[in-house]
């Protein structure tokens, strides 16, 4: 254990008291990871079933489910007790899979039933990520957040890495429809994990001053996260900070969806599932060893706008050489980065807000904002190529002027973060001085 200790403190920085509920953390983002990379592979593959304006059409009505998913996940915030609210998300998640992988199996000929998925698929993949970062900067405090979230990241890139794998492998041997069972069974756990780590908060990472409120409800009703986002500047920023990357992926994924319409179901699952295993592989060794050194010895400052910048550069590449292997190359930097580097340091944001405002605020952002910006530049999208008959050159031009506007966000929020942190330092020297 000490040999663990050490290796653990060279490498990620953690101490041996924050062991046992880092790997917890680690263990509990590997398990909503792998889950959802089972379903996106499938999900996605169903995607080339689809021209430009029926996946646009999709992607808008999953922006109004997601609308009245987060209002009903305000609700239950004001009448559920704090330590069953997040065990109960995921146990919600599970049991939905189930219902679908029934529904699925029993109307196979029925074409709604697949566009369901898709779409339950799409709200999950992001309420379920933005409940476990809200989830874990209430257990870790700012300065633990610096240096241990890019530790914990790197199990969310590990069960990416996870799960395309199972599926790569089991797609065209049982069917890639049957891997929606394995995905539900896989949710089971982390409705284990979150009670085992509000457990152990006080005695392992000494955050019992954030536990207030754990035998209640949060203060909330069914709107007050869309409130709260309102009225917040530092939440609107993180907002609009979203919204911009929203453009660029989502002029990414339509492309290869086009891409890939020659191909069978099965074989779609396989691609995808295989492009998320190389993006994920390059995602967990940055997240292990570099994302923490990055944050704690340059601050948000500069690791937030680092992965914008790269995006930039890739753009400008692409608009000379706009061939596929050049926007497959930029699709896995873009998402590695995302997953390894900005994610966990946008996380860090949250440190700084409070618990009511975090748990209410951000399904709005992670969920609700997010797909407002999928539904916005996919018509978008659409627009440029089907209305304006723009080449893909031409798009990436357009997304390097995304992306310039996304950088220089990125370093404004950055800047505010690394400014409080050094506000926040000086209180508590000045108190501790006082003190004495």
């Amino acid at each position: 254990m000490n040999f663990l200790n050490r290796i653990a403190k060279t490498t990620a920085k953690i101490e041996a008291h924050e062991l046992r509920a880092v790997l917890l953390s680690f263990a509990f983002v590997f398990t909503i990871l792998a889950s959802y990379y089972i379903l996106r592979s499938i999900r996605d593959g169903l995607a080339s079933d689809w021209t430009d304006v029926e996946l646009s059409t999709i992607w808008t009505f999953t922006f109004f489910i997601s609308f009245l998913v987060v209002a009903l996940y305000g609700f239950a915030c004001s009448k559920i007790k704090f330590k069953y609210l997040v065990p109960g998300v995921y146990a919600f998640f599970a049991l939905t899979f189930f219902s679908l992988y029934i529904l699925i199996n029993t109307l196979p000929e029925f074409k709604l039933t697949n566009q369901i998925f898709y779409v339950w698929v799409s709200v999950f993949s992001l309420l379920n990520i933005s409940v476990f970062w809200s989830f874990m900067a209430d257990i870790y405090s700012k300065q633990q957040a610096t240096r241990l979230f890019g530790f914990i990241a790197a199990g969310s890139s590990l069960g990416a890495i996870f799960g395309p794998t199972i599926s790569l492998l089991l797609a065209t041997k049982i069917g890639s429809y049957n891997l929606i069972l394995v995905s539900a069974s896989l949710l089971i756990v982390p409705v284990f994990i979150a009670t085992v780590l509000e457990k152990i908060r006080a005695s392992d990472l000494g955050t019992q001053e954030k536990n207030q409120g754990y035998d209640q409800p949060l203060g909330a009703n069914i709107l007050s996260g869309f409130k709260e986002f309102a009225l917040n500047r530092l939440l609107l920023g993180i907002g609009i900070f979203i919204v911009l990357y929203t453009g660029i992926s989502t002029f990414i994924y339509f492309e290869l969806k086009n891409i890939l319409v020659d191909y069978n179901q099965d074989l779609r699952t396989q691609i995808w599932a295989g492009m998320d295993l190389a993006v994920n592989v390059l995602a967990v060794v940055t997240a292990m060893f570099a994302t923490s050194r990055l944050a704690t010895r340059f601050g948000l400052s500069v690791t937030l706008p680092l992965v914008p910048i790269i995006i930039i550069l890739g753009l400008l590449i692409v608009a000379v050489s706009p061939i596929l292997w050049v926007v497959v190359g930029l699709q896995i930097v873009r998402r590695a980065g995302e997953y390894s580097i900005t994610k966990p340091a946008r996380e860090m944001l949250f440190t700084i807000v409070d618990r009511e405002s975090r748990f209410k605020a951000k399904s709005v952002i992670d969920v609700v904002v997010y797909r407002a910006g999928d539904i916005f530049w996919a018509w978008a999208f659409t627009g440029l190529t089907q209305v304006l008959g723009m080449s893909l050159a031409a798009i990436a031009l357009v997304g390097a002027g995304i992306a310039s506007m996304w950088s220089l966000l990125a370093v404004y929020l950055g800047r505010y973060f690394d400014k409080h942190q050094v506000v926040e330092s000086e209180t508590k020297s000045n108190s501790i001085t006082s003190s004495n």
